[in-house]
């Protein structure tokens, strides 16, 4: 026994990579945790509109942070803002005796939540005689939070097929020996990344759809968006997820090595995505990692569109950050499959002539 365990040790020690990834891992989810895990949310986005605007602006609770005062605003364009994802709440005012109406964005669940605590709060310590506040909540009347949640789940879907089976798969041809085979046929590294990940990509497309369609049928989440905007968002975001898949395989001898680098990218996303905590509740501290992460994208596409009906014009932002993740993976990804295989490869197929005679006769 004393043999066998002295033999993994060393064999443990021989792998540099895992060693350094069973360290730092457990160190990084619990920074991650700690900072992210919270549900308190402050500063919640409030555009004050109608004509006592002004007036009202000064008397909201202190957790709402107000972005603008609009008093020719009335309640299309109130609502308006919300769907466009720019403010969270929408506060309504009309004469001095009329009560203020608050529109409130249900897609944002734990903001949601907290302004109708604050506006309850506020109401209870209110002279007799005030005007209450209505509150009314937009796009998820109920607050339940499967329909908050499933949107995101569809991209946490997309994240383990794209990141971790597409790194095995490519580090199993590694460690078969067919990535050597592959070295001495007349291909581009961009045609060997292509190629291994065109599969993957099919297979996700097919999993979108299956999701989004249980999605609607057993959890009750609405569709009321563009599905060619929201299919042009999968697309963008399967990029950036499989182009991490290939990238963490290149930097991987085995399969044991790829899926505790798969995880080390899936956790932050999914921590720091906004699935579970709320951006804004996070510590300035890690907050910045959220707007690096593709999934936290792709979560604000799906709840934007699905949920709030957004088009376009209000989605333009996070689409963008999507294609622009996408082409820096990738082409990190191809940049290390070249240095990696380039040497052994020819750049024309006249070239592989000699290497696969080579091949041939050993």
């Amino acid at each position: 026994m004393w043999a066998i365990a002295l033999k993994e040790f060393r064999q443990v020690r021989r792998d540099h990579r895992m060693v350094a990834l069973m360290i730092l891992m457990p160190l990084v989810l619990l920074v991650v945790f700690g900072y992210a895990a919270s549900f308190d949310v402050g500063d919640i986005r409030t555009v004050v509109t109608g004509p006592q605007a002004e007036r009202l602006a000064a008397q909201l609770p202190e957790q709402l942070d107000v972005t603008a005062v609009r008093p020719a605003d009335g309640r299309e364009q109130a609502r308006q803002a919300l769907v466009d994802g720019d403010d969270m709440v929408a506060v309504v005012t009309g004469g001095p005796a009329d009560r203020p109406l608050v529109l409130v964005d249900g897609s944002q669940l734990f903001a949601a939540r907290a302004v109708q605590t604050a506006i309850a709060q506020r109401a209870a310590s209110a002279p007799a005689g005030t005007p209450q506040p209505q509150v009314e909540i937009l796009f998820n009347p109920t607050l339940d939070t499967s329909v908050v949640m499933v949107p995101g789940l569809m991209g946490v879907v997309l994240v383990f097929v794209g990141t971790l089976v597409t790194s095995l798969g490519v580090v199993r041809e590694r460690q078969a020996g067919t990535l050597e085979q592959l070295a001495v046929m007349p291909f581009k590294p961009r045609d060997v990344v292509i190629g291994k990940v065109a599969p993957y990509f099919l297979v996700a497309i097919f999993d979108m759809a299956l999701i989004v369609v249980a999605g609607l049928v057993l959890f009750g989440v609405p569709f009321n968006g563009s599905p060619l905007l929201f299919a042009l968002a999968s697309a963008l975001f399967l990029l950036v997820t499989l182009g991490v898949g290939v990238l963490v395989s290149t930097v991987s001898q085995n399969q044991g090595q790829a899926v505790m680098l798969a995880l080390m990218t899936l956790m932050p996303q999914i921590l720091l995505s906004g699935l579970i905590f709320p951006v804004e509740a996070m510590a300035a501290g890690v907050r910045w990692i959220a707007y690096l992460l593709p999934l936290k994208y792709f979560i604000d596409i799906a709840r934007g569109v699905l949920l709030r009906g957004a088009g376009f014009e209000a989605l333009w932002m996070p689409l963008t950050m999507l294609a622009i993740l996408g082409v820096l993976v990738f082409g990190l990804a191809i940049a290390r499959f070249r240095r990696d295989l380039a040497p052994r490869i020819p750049s024309e197929p006249a070239e592989a002539e000699p290497a696969l005679a080579q091949a041939g006769a050993r």
